[in-house]
């Protein structure tokens, strides 16, 4: 699922982008290119409607090989002014990301309350929570840094 995110520079001009919450390929069928094919497909689509650029969170060896690059390398930081290891992003047009200092705004629609999901899954057919290794990755990386010089 694609929403909109911004970029906002330092002149407090605002830059409209994509971003998606994480490809998930049934297991029985990972490891075979489905999920690269379906990035590749959504980008080509994401550019016939006039979008440039994606930044994303998640896994560095899960992103890096569609295109994926580490947001520091454009200058992009949270809000904060920090450079989290699993923030990414990939410009669908070269030369989208300028290299021009801009902060990240997530889509509200990101933003969602721990006890919302809990009384969400409650409607659903119970399952067992598990916590896989890729979750405690995510975690670490997440919450990890890159230095940017300046």
């Amino acid at each position: 699922m694609y929403t909109r995110a911004w970029l906002k520079d330092e002149s407090g001009k605002e830059k409209e982008i994509l971003t998606f919450g994480p490809v998930c390929v049934a297991p029985a069928h990972q490891r075979r290119g489905y999920g690269k094919k379906l990035m590749e497909h959504s980008f080509q689509e994401a550019v016939k409607l006039g979008w440039d650029a994606v930044v994303i969170f998640g896994s560095p060896s899960n992103y890096v090989s569609c295109g994926f690059k580490s947001c520091a390398k454009y200058n992009i930081c949270l809000e904060d002014g920090t450079y989290p290891a699993a923030m990414m992003a990939r410009e669908l047009i070269p030369g989208a990301l300028d290299g021009r200092k801009r902060r990240y705004r997530d889509s509200p629609v990101m933003a969602i309350r721990e006890e919302d999901a809990a009384a969400y899954d409650e409607t659903l057919e119970p399952m067992e929570k598990k916590w896989a290794p890729s979750q405690e990755e995510f975690y670490i990386l997440s919450h990890s840094f890159v230095n940017v010089p300046r």
